[in-house]
């Protein structure tokens, strides 16, 4: 690659990070690194940052298909056909959790849509100073349109109104607005093609703490790969809210000695919102 071409794609991945778009490219520093040395090695692919929890076998799979990068190559990610992603992740003065749904419309974006029921957009209060994410609709949610309302949606009101909530007080949505067959983890290229609706529903809600309710959230909302309990009950910052990631209810509802592990995330967020517990 020569220096004018170099430059370009410089300025083009300055231009997708400054807009907030980094969980789109894999990690650019060693590949740029690569690319302004002429007699550097092949490198081997880095992960994608903006990734679902994988299980042992597929990171194993993803790790035996990794192609090579050659030190003059530089690949991004592609979107799914669908609006842009400068389109998609761009926030608009003044729109509102209306204007998004109107914008995703009956979505075919990407192949989610095929097996849905219902597209699952959101419930709550439009400017609820708690917003909970999730990964995606299951079963129930795909029959209702609504997020969390199977087993693990009750646990989650029960946790809310734990915290002296009610459901119509806060807001909840998920990662992907259609459900993943077998309720599998929604795949790298639907969240791509998603997410940048979700970070539009955050723009216009402006919440003061976003609660991140499994890896899956985490992990695309804070673009890593690593496992929740790395950072779970931990403090971020993300554009202008707090974040703060803890164990998706379904996972409480097989494991319900984490209950306790929860309790203390959700009194942290307490803490931040001035709230004192439901008095039993």
């Amino acid at each position: 690659m020569d220096s004018s071409a170099r430059a370009r794609v410089e300025a083009w991945l300055k231009y997708g990070e400054e807009l907030g778009l980094g969980p789109y490219f894999r990690d650019r520093a060693p590949i740029l690194t690569a690319a302004a040395n002429a007699d550097a090695e092949p490198a081997a692919a880095p992960e994608i940052a903006l990734a679902a929890k994988a299980s042992p076998a597929e990171t194993r799979s993803a790790a035996s298909s990794a192609a090579p990068i050659a030190g003059a190559s530089l690949p991004i990610i592609s979107a799914a056909l669908g609006p842009t992603l400068f389109e998609a992740a761009e926030r608009v003065a003044g729109e509102t959790l209306e204007d998004i749904r109107a914008d995703i419309g009956d979505c075919t974006r990407c192949r989610l849509h095929k097996a849905r029921k219902k597209l699952v957009f959101g419930v709550g209060n439009p400017k609820a100073e708690l917003v909970f994410v999730g990964e995606g609709p299951g079963h129930d949610e795909d029959v209702q349109g609504e997020p969390f309302v199977g087993r693990a949606g009750k646990l989650l009101t029960q946790m809310i109104e734990a915290m002296s909530l009610r459901r119509e007080d806060v807001y909840i949505c998920n990662v992907v607005k259609c459900r993943p067959p077998e309720n599998r983890l929604p795949e790298k290229d639907e969240i791509a093609t998603c997410s940048p609706f979700l970070l539009r529903q955050l723009a216009s809600i402006q919440p003061k703490v976003i609660c991140c309710l499994g890896a899956c959230s985490a992990q695309t909302l804070l673009a890593t790969n690593q496992g929740i309990s790395r950072y779970r009950g931990e403090w971020f910052d993300f554009r202008g809210s707090k974040l703060i990631a803890t164990y998706h209810p379904a996972y409480l509802l097989r494991n319900p000695a984490a209950k306790g592990e929860v309790w203390k995330d959700l009194q942290k967020v307490m803490a931040v919102l001035g709230l004192q517990p439901k008095k039993r």
